[in-house]
């Protein structure tokens, strides 16, 4: 726990910061209403619930302010670009992006909840106040439109016995927004649910894009004033801790208490949300811009398992490894973008990604591709958005961990490597790789083979045999396949890949690298690189835990995944 702390104490203070400002926000606002004379009448109606949806609508205000910063690309790559000489703790909020905003949407999940709970309250107070038969303050604070015939003066937005809660909920602006803001955001959270947005991409696309009615909902949802507080002119004419005593005889000339009068209040949700807007705007603006600019693909590869390869040229892109793109096949679909990790070196003249059959898009894109005697489809590229990866040569010792179509990232580091080899790169400050890919069919190896077998022939060559440590395991075998390795093993070469490193069947036993690792590198700092699935992101982050000496001069392992 005390290495965790100290690897990742900037992303828990950040997250404590934000769940402080929060409280901050929910109990400054709480205790606003609850105790300011501006409200006294109307507690006197609503009760505490008043200050309950007031607080959480202050705080769903905030946290509509930050749900769309995590999503900014563009942002995030220059944040990335502007801190690379930072400390690596400082870098790490910048690779959990995506789960800021989860946490993010979580919390609008919740105050939204309480903000329509206490409203429902609040509704059903106003509902009876109006039907009161007996002489009350409630009663006549609820008929004050009548009372004095002003349509400015009152306070119960129900406004007859005959008006139903319903009828207000589904004819005022607050009503109706609130209503639909909650189904549009009921919508995009439950189709982000992993099973929807990994086998309905297109669903989960389309439904989150209910962001754009939810915030003109929010920006709509106060402008009503259905909350009101007595305006200062009427407390300053009659003082409602003094004039609640002696309501029945307001507007009596020896009362010296006029009947009140409120005003409702301001609507604050777009201040809020309006500098995010913008952001988002200009984010979009960019993507258009860039999206328009030439594509020339160069060449189209079928590997096996269904992965097609492209290669691209692009006037002025410029990419580092580890990056990723967003691509768009207008033939397709004009929405739609979908990101892929970037294959190809930046030492290369061309730019390429892998895309794997998961999903009506990939699969469409793919058959697409595979029609020899139909025009290539046109693609659009916006980027490349900088991942966690860029960091990989910051590291002295490096461990990439690739799952299946997951080593595409790996793929564009190996092969930057092969060329800083070429050219004796004197800055390259890693030391030591040890790389590993797991995968479920043989036909998978076949992606990077020439690239692995290139680099067991250069490493060979400048007498770096050791630089690079790789293994293959092989998850998905029969005893056909086990048993004719067995009886090739003592080639020289493995009989599945081609390769001279042998082929390990079943999954790596990770405690066991780990410890060797550590007895190996007793005083380096190593980067754990992981793109693959959750369950093994959490055995590797647990051994990163685990192998990480107390002592800050020894081995320290820091776990970093793949987000986007």
């Amino acid at each position: 726990m005390g290495n965790w702390l100290v690897n990742h104490w900037f992303s828990v203070f950040f997250l404590v910061a934000w769940i402080g400002l929060n409280v901050f926000l929910f109990v400054n606002t709480f205790l606003k209403y609850e105790k300011s004379d501006e409200y006294f009448y109307t507690r006197e109606i609503l009760g505490v619930t008043l200050a309950v949806a007031r607080a959480s609508a202050r705080c769903l205000n905030f946290n509509s302010m930050l749900i769309l910063v995590p999503v900014c690309r563009n942002l995030l790559s220059f944040l990335r670009g502007t801190c690379s000489f930072c400390n690596r703790t400082l870098r790490k909020p910048l690779d959990h992006n995506l789960t800021f905003h989860k946490l993010v949407a979580y919390m609008i999940c919740t105050f939204t909840a309480i903000h329509i709970i206490a409203h429902l309250f609040n509704f059903e107070r106003y509902s009876r106040s109006q039907q009161a038969t007996g002489v009350s303050l409630s009663s006549i604070l609820s008929n004050l439109s009548h009372i004095k015939k002003d349509e400015d003066s009152w306070l119960n937005p129900i406004w007859s016995p005959n008006m139903t809660v319903m009828h207000v909920t589904f004819t005022s602006i607050a009503g109706l927004t609130g209503v639909i803001g909650t189904i549009a955001l009921i919508l995009m959270v439950t189709s982000a649910m992993e099973f929807i947005r990994r086998n309905y991409f297109e669903l989960f696309w389309i439904a989150h894009h209910l962001f754009i009615i939810y915030f003109l909902c929010l920006a709509l949802h106060g402008i009503s004033g259905i909350v009101r507080g007595q305006t200062k002119e009427s407390m300053d004419e009659s003082p409602p801790h003094k004039c609640a005593l002696s309501f029945e005889k307001w507007g009596h000339h020896d009362s010296g208490c006029r009947h009140p009068r409120f005003k409702g209040n301001p609507p604050e949700s777009w201040k809020w949300i309006l500098a995010p807007l913008i952001l988002y705007f200009f984010e979009r603006i960019l993507q258009l811009f860039r999206s328009q600019q030439r594509v020339v693909i160069t060449k189209v590869v079928m590997h096996p398992s269904k992965v097609l390869e492209l290669q691209m040229m692009k006037q002025g892109f410029r990419m580092e490894v580890g990056q990723y793109i967003l691509v768009k096949c207008p033939s397709i679909s004009h929405l739609e973008w979908h990101p892929f990790t970037l294959t190809s070196a930046p030492e290369e003249d061309f730019f390429s990604i892998h895309i794997r059959a998961a999903g009506d898009w990939t699969e469409t894109l793919i058959r697409a591709f595979e029609q020899q005697h139909s025009p290539v489809p046109r693609i659009k590229v916006d980027g490349p958005f900088g991942t966690v990866s860029e960091d990989v040569f910051q590291y002295e010792v490096a461990v990439l961990v690739g799952a299946g179509i997951g080593v595409t990232p790996f793929a564009s580091i190996l092969k930057s490597i092969w060329y800083k080899f070429q050219c004796a790169d004197q800055n390259l400050k890693t030391e030591k790789i040890y790389f590993y890919w797991i995968c479920r069919e043989t036909g998978a190896f076949a992606w990077f083979n020439d690239l692995l077998i290139s680099l067991e022939r250069e490493m060979e060559e400048l007498g770096k045999v050791g630089f690079l440590n790789y293994r293959l395991f092989l998850t998905g075998w029969d005893s056909n396949i086990a048993g004719h390795a067995a009886l090739n093993f003592d080639k020289a070469t493995d009989i599945l890949t081609g390769l001279k490193q042998k082929t390990y069947f079943g999954r790596p036993k990770w405690d066991n690298e780990f410890s060797a690792i550590a007895t190996a590198h007793p005083k380096s700092v190593v980067g754990v690189f992981l793109c693959g699935p959750t369950t093994l992101a959490k055995n590797l982050s647990k051994c990163c835990h685990r192998y990480s000496s107390m002592d800050p001069r020894k081995v320290q392992f820091y776990f970093n995944k793949e987000n986007f």
